[in-house]
């Protein structure tokens, strides 16, 4: 039974694999593939790789230890189930997969494999590379959705429906600037997302991170003095940027294994993500209830039992990761508490979290764009929704026309007695208004009332506010699908 999916299969007949029959919201995405076991299976390899090339770059190795590393690092050579079962006594799969790769290369390459390195230079590295390329699958499609509710705004900027506070309606306002806030919060997450991914370093210090066993080994090959010396003087310093431009990452300025920026920001801007596709997806949910009915998905989900369903799957899906993503980032935001130079447990504690939000955040980006894409907007439910209080939803319009004309308090007291009347009675605000006060006919005409009374003359600024939000554009271009 295999995966390949998410890249981890069954090879020894235990059944233990990931197929992501409980995480729909991840399965068969771009970013499950980008997250499986294989996928941090090559990272490591290509992390491993690099180091070679890079130490060959610079003299600290033979080319032909580079290339024979370079050739053994593929993953079909190596056994996922089995690193990860050896890779319980010490405690993380870099040290079984060492020793799987030393093996590989041969015995002139051995000595260059991993040379000066610690597990976590190598699986911290894995990690960035992994982010990377999940967002590089994932910001195209925070970039498609932004499009998608951008063309959404624009087509509805004068469509006018309830807005609504505290579940109730409120005063009028438009589909368009609805839509226009959904687009910010996308642009919002994409920025972060974007920045994240162009600052997300390579980890490489060392047992203790001084980068000391790089000097070492290149003083005992007679290839530079080990000692403290100038910057450029030290084989490490020289080997960070040399290394971190091989794996196509950021060059860190200090080894950051206590240091946890990288994780803390990769997790609160993909937690961040996840949070502002739920408010686009919660109100799809809400909006598309059978009893509201202003929007819909272009082709929901069914039902085991109920053939008339249609249900909103997609926004379900990106709402069920909106509400596990804080959980995961706080486990993440909390490892930033990592005692000493290397810490026992809270950098273990990041890996599945990462992967998890990774998949999450990238399921849900795929959900939110085909959401995008395939919403179904009904303008005659949301004109019908703006009279079911029957002239109620503008009396803030009424109120403020009225006040120069009986003064504030006795506006204020004539609209309360109304609004109550029009409820109780089953009459509309302005029948309402001329049964409290009979004197209104002579400060306001019938057509006047009548005006104020429309919901649709009552949007304020919201197309201009729409007109706004939609001249912002990425903080840097988006990548094309």
């Amino acid at each position: 039974m295999t995966s390949t999916d998410t890249g981890q299969e069954d090879r020894d007949g235990s059944g233990i694999t990931d197929a992501g029959l409980l995480a729909p919201v991840r399965a068969g995405s771009r970013a499950e593939a980008d997250t499986g076991d294989t996928a941090f299976l090559q990272a490591m390899l290509d992390a491993e790789a690099a180091l070679t090339r890079a130490q060959a770059g610079l003299g600290l190795a033979p080319d032909e230890a580079a290339r024979a590393v370079g050739a053994a690092a593929r993953t079909e050579r190596f056994d996922p189930r089995s690193l990860a079962l050896r890779g319980r006594s010490g405690g993380n799969p870099v040290i079984p997969l060492v020793a799987d790769l030393t093996e590989a290369v041969g015995p002139d390459a051995a000595p260059y494999v991993h040379r000066g390195a610690t597990s976590q230079d190598i699986l911290d590295s894995a990690q960035m590379l992994v982010a990377a390329r999940t967002l590089d699958g994932l910001l195209p499609q925070l970039a498609r959705t932004a499009r998608e509710l951008a063309a959404t705004a624009a087509g509805h900027r004068d469509t006018p429906l309830p807005g609504r506070t505290l579940t109730q309606h409120a005063v009028p306002t438009t589909f368009g600037l609805k839509a226009a806030g959904w687009r910010s919060l996308v642009l919002d997450a994409y920025d972060r997302l974007a920045a994240v991914r162009a600052g997300l370093p390579a980890q490489l210090g060392g047992a203790a991170g001084t980068l000391a066993a790089f000097g070492a080994h290149a003083e005992a090959d007679g290839a530079a003095d080990s000692g403290g010396g100038t910057e450029s003087e030290h084989p490490g310093l020289r080997l960070v940027p040399r290394y971190a431009r091989e794996l196509g990452l950021a060059e860190p300025a200090l080894p950051w294994h206590t240091l946890r920026t990288p994780v803390a920001d990769l997790a609160s801007a993909l937690a961040f993500a996840c949070g502002a596709l739920g408010k686009f997806a919660g109100d799809v949910l809400v909006l598309s209830r059978s009893e509201i009915g202003e929007v819909a998905e272009g082709s929901g989900g069914g039902s085991s039992a109920m053939p008339h369903k249609n249900n909103p799957v997609r926004a379900a899906l990106v709402a069920s990761a909106a509400r596990q993503a804080p959980a995961l980032a706080a486990t993440l935001l909390g490892s930033l508490c990592a005692e000493d130079e290397r810490p026992g447990g809270a950098w273990h504690a990041e890996w599945q979290p990462l992967r998890e939000l990774l998949r999450l955040t990238g399921g849900a980006t795929e959900a939110a764009a085909g959401l995008a894409e395939g919403l179904r907007v009904f303008p005659y439910r949301m004109h019908e929704h703006l009279g079911l209080t029957e002239g109620l939803i503008v009396s803030e319009r009424i109120a403020a026309a009225l006040g120069p004309l009986l003064g504030r308090a006795r506006a204020g007291e004539l609209l309360s007695a109304a609004c109550r009347t029009a409820a109780e009675e089953g009459i509309t605000l302005d029948e309402a208004l001329e049964e409290e006060e009979p004197r209104l006919r002579e400060l306001l005409s019938k057509e006047r009332l009548r005006e104020l009374a429309d919901p649709a003359g009552y949007t304020g600024a919201a197309p201009a506010l729409t007109d706004r939000a939609l001249r912002r554009l990425p903080f840097t271009p988006p990548p094309e699908d």
